[in-house]
């Protein structure tokens, strides 16, 4: 292609993207995996603060949590059995230790709803496997199921989101790490439902007995309910939600800077090509609503993982088309939030992982920016080491020179190349999140209880503003009777609780106060 046809047709691109020379805050990461080495031992995680900065990268998203184990030593969850060097070595606490002497931040990254994956028990007599897995009786056992009995998706066994005792330990999880570590922030993965589906948009998990007792008596049904019911997705779905809302709440109440994110789902075509958001595998078939998330402000980042490889164009499966229809998807529905674009780095020669981060960089057609890129993954920067055709470090190294440098002499990059340079040609900050620094609103939650002292389980809760008695929102509480409420104006509200908005028994006043969380107790009967 000549240089005249290669100007028109990259033109506008270049008009638009904006100069790496600006200076403008970027979340850059790598997601690093506890898989492979990177998090093992001191001397791994020098080397990963090293990579990082050689890339002009500022932050790394580190899976702590593979499977209810963590790469750390203090939490609610064992030990990982990982080949980490032995204790007192803390991966966790080397890693926020030597990242932040460098200027980097550190997010925790958690695999939300696996419990276990190998045949062999954990070695670990305290893990929730023996207590709350598969051999648990009754109420005891957490395990998600299939609507076919399996319990089992390829080789995982997963907590179901429907049982309030299994969600509660899940938020625990998140809570213990924000606790004990002077993290940056705390990232989800797998807040979903399974895959291992009989069928696109078929979501066939969820059907613990416990889960689906209580769905039948928040909705007054008597029948083991199919996949595909639309008021049983739905009430999976809110699942889903109840934890991501409760984890960014009760986060924000213990330590307010530390920001949340999620690692979301990106299947098949991007809603235009469907017909909008709920018509997407994301909400159909996984049962996760992390647009509805970002409305909602219960995420303060979205990583959507559009993993695509650039070069597959032929239609009906065409990547490139949808990576850039997901990606303007995802920056055109940030709302007060932000989002930075995740993509697949191990699908992809480094020449096309640059060309992709230009594109998270640049505006969607309706002009709006994501705040950043991450990259999956550090142990595998590119295609040829993820097909074992050259060491990892090699892929790292010249991955970060064509990141930072403009004509890198190894690598065949993009024709954007004549036009630009290096998209990470200088460092530059993490965004800042005012939200988070400077906040003008606050923060309800709260716990509903009947008479007798047990969690009120669906109860409903109405917000009103008090000086127009006017309905603000209103919501349903999860299974320990907790409720929550994002992002309110400062002042005074009455909340008011009962089994539904029709006939409430219990109110109280609730002062908010900007930057702050207000907690709440309501008694009602039902």
């Amino acid at each position: 292609m000549g240089l005249l046809a290669l100007m028109g047709q990259f033109a506008t691109a270049s008009a638009t993207q904006p100069s790496p020379q600006t200076g403008e805050p970027q979340f850059r990461a790598y997601w690093v995996d506890s898989f492979g080495p990177g998090l093992y031992t001191e001397a791994e995680i020098d080397q990963l603060v090293a990579d990082t900065r050689a890339a002009n990268m500022n932050a790394i998203v580190a899976q702590v949590v593979r499977r209810a184990d963590c790469l750390c030593n203090r939490s609610i969850m064992p030990r990982t059995e990982a080949e980490i060097d032995p204790y007192p070595f803390d991966p966790l606490q080397t890693l926020i230790d030597k990242a932040h002497a460098a200027g980097i931040e550190v997010h925790a990254w958690l695999n939300a709803t696996i419990m276990w994956a190998l045949d062999t028990p954990p070695a670990d007599p305290s893990h929730v496997f023996h207590t709350h897995g598969p051999a648990a009786q009754g109420a005891d056992n957490w395990v998600m199921r299939r609507h076919d009995g399996a319990i089992r998706g390829g080789n995982l066994y997963y907590f179901d989101p429907g049982h309030p005792d299994a969600a509660a330990y899940i938020e625990s999880m998140f809570l213990s790490i924000a606790g004990a570590y002077d993290v940056d922030g705390i990232n989800f993965d797998f807040i979903r439902y399974p895959d291992y589906n009989p069928g696109a948009n078929v979501p066939a998990w969820g059907y613990n007995p416990v889960a689906v007792a209580r769905f039948q008596a928040a909705t007054g049904r008597t029948d083991v309910p199919a996949p595909a019911d639309l008021q049983w997705m739905q009430w999976r779905r809110d699942q889903v939600t109840n934890i991501v809302r409760r984890v960014y709440l009760e986060t924000y109440a213990l330590k307010p800077r530390v920001r949340v994110s999620a690692a979301t789902i990106t299947y098949g075509s991007a809603p235009n090509e469907l017909g909008g958001w709920t018509q997407t595998r994301s909400y159909l078939e996984v049962l996760q609503d992390w647009r509805g998330w970002m409305e909602e402000g219960i995420l303060d980042l979205n990583i959507p993982m559009i993993y695509r490889r650039e070069q597959a164009t032929t239609e009906p499966n065409n990547h490139r088309r949808m990576y850039e229809e997901w990606s303007a998807f995802s920056k055109d529905h940030q709302y007060n939030r932000t989002a930075a674009i995740g993509t697949a780095l191990y699908l992809n020669p480094i020449e096309d992982s640059v060309t992709q981060i230009r594109k998270a960089l640049s505006p969607s057609p309706a002009g709006n920016l994501a705040r950043g890129w991450v990259g999956f993954s550090y142990r595998n920067p590119d295609a040829l080491v993820n097909e074992r055709r050259r060491p990892p470090d090699e892929g790292r190294g010249q991955l970060a020179r064509a990141l930072t440098q403009t004509g890198e002499p190894e690598v065949q990059l993009s024709d954007l190349d004549i036009f630009e340079g290096a998209p990470f040609a200088m460092p530059v900050p993490v965004p800042t999140m005012p939200w988070k620094l400077q906040p003008t609103r606050g923060h309800l939650n709260g716990r509903v209880r009947t008479p007798e002292g047990n969690a009120a389980d669906y109860g409903w809760v109405g917000l009103y503003n008090t000086a127009t008695n006017s309905l603000v929102a209103s919501a349903r509480t999860d299974g320990s009777g907790w409720f929550g409420f994002i992002d309110l104006s400062p002042g005074e509200y009455e909340i008011r609780g009962g089994a539904s908005a029709e006939a409430p028994t219990a109110s109280a006043r609730a002062t908010i106060v900007a930057g702050s969380v207000t907690p709440i107790w309501l008694i009602i009967s039902r």
